[in-house]
């Protein structure tokens, strides 16, 4: 998988007690790789970091990636090969609650990251995750591409599209005259999956919903998204930096990672589809009017560049993607089943599935 390029090597995993870092640090501990994870904290309760007792396996670092001297530290006293920035304030609400630690945290924190990566001595390959939202979304029916307009119409957009041009700052600037540092930026969105309890996300406001018998409030049931399963992107986060690691003309791109055209779904079909693995007899759903913010009806990526530079495209189709995420929820909540042998199933599950289908991460170069 990925060329083996992970196996043995030391990898940095900024924001690795999220929902998305979790899996993204079990995955790279399963390919052999010794992984740092640096976070200011757990960021939930529930917390699937917590619940997989991953610390006991990685070196743990708590620390905020606004404190530059702190990161520097740590990071190239750890002297990585690898390093995966996904450290950031991710939810949209929040973002209105608190617009200056959002940017401060989007921003500062990502140049705070370009910063120490610049100042390493040793060669080391860096991908800084940022998210679809950095795209103006004017709610057009065909994907943004990679040159589209960054931007957006509210603070956590606009984080995300202002860390998007910082990074490419810091790569002309600085980077792209450092041949032993290799780095790239990916885009991504709507991704679900089991153990993710974040605020104001769909799936976790159903399956909290549910275990209380009660149908969760929506309120924008005919939003359309291109959903896909967190091991989607994260695969193209891997496969992503092995490519950098091997070929210097991706160096300082941008690439975005979606599901197939075939899982952009309405709320309500999400929402109904994963409550079947929930085996209840009550109401899934109510819609409430109440919209205390603005979200977008429509945004999806177009990743014809991935395909075409690193032939990578998705693995799932949505009814699998669904499965996965309802029978992880169903195991923790409803069956009382080990949920770490859960999660290894479905990465190993995963890696059979985009073997048999051929997906070019999967074969040995």
């Amino acid at each position: 998988m990925f060329n083996n390029v992970y196996k043995g090597k030391k990898v940095v995993v900024t924001g690795h007690t999220g929902f998305k870092g979790t899996w993204l640090t079990r995955w790279l501990m399963m390919l052999g790789a010794e992984v740092m994870g640096i976070s200011d904290g757990i960021p939930t309760t529930p917390s699937m970091f917590n619940i997989l007792d991953m610390e006991k396996n990685i070196q743990h670092k708590v620390m905020d990636v606004r404190d530059v001297d702190a990161l520097a530290q740590a990071i190239q006293g750890f002297e990585p090969d690898f390093v995966f920035h996904l450290a950031a304030q991710a939810i949209v609400s929040t973002s209105y609650l608190d617009p200056l630690g959002t940017i401060s945290t989007n921003v500062m924190g990502t140049a705070n990251v370009l910063d120490v990566i610049r100042r390493l001595s040793k060669p080391c390959v860096a991908v800084i995750i940022t998210s679809d939202k950095c795209y103006e979304n004017v709610e057009w029916e065909w994907g943004y591409r990679e040159t589209d307009h960054l931007g957006g119409k509210d603070i956590y957009s606009a984080s995300k599209g202002a860390a998007e041009v910082v990074f490419h700052a810091y790569f002309q600037s600085f980077l792209k005259n450092q041949p032993h540092i290799r780095i790239a930026s990916a885009r991504a969105g709507n991704v679900i999956g089991g153990g993710d309890w974040a605020k104001d996300r769909i799936i976790v406001d159903s399956v909290l919903s549910w275990n209380d018998h009660k149908p969760v409030q929506i309120r924008s049931p005919e939003a359309t998204r291109p959903w896909q399963h967190v091991l989607e992107p994260l695969s193209g986060y891997l496969w992503l930096g092995a490519n950098l690691a091997t070929n210097d003309k991706l160096n300082g791109e941008s690439f975005n990672f979606g599901p197939r055209a075939e899982q952009n779904r309405r709320v309500i079909e999400l929402i109904a589809d994963v409550f079947e693995y929930w085996n209840k007899d009550f109401d899934c759903y109510q819609i409430t009017g109440n919209i205390p913010f603005h979200e977008a009806g429509l945004l999806k990526l177009n990743c014809d560049k991935a395909l075409f530079h690193l032939r990578w495209e998705p693995t799932l189709f949505y009814r699998e993607c669904v499965r996965m995420v309802g029978e992880w929820y169903a195991g923790y909540y409803i069956q009382n089943q080990d949920v770490q042998k859960i999660t290894q199933q479905q990465i190993e599950q995963y890696m059979q599935l985009a073997t048999e289908r051929g997906n070019r991460w999967t074969h040995i170069a």
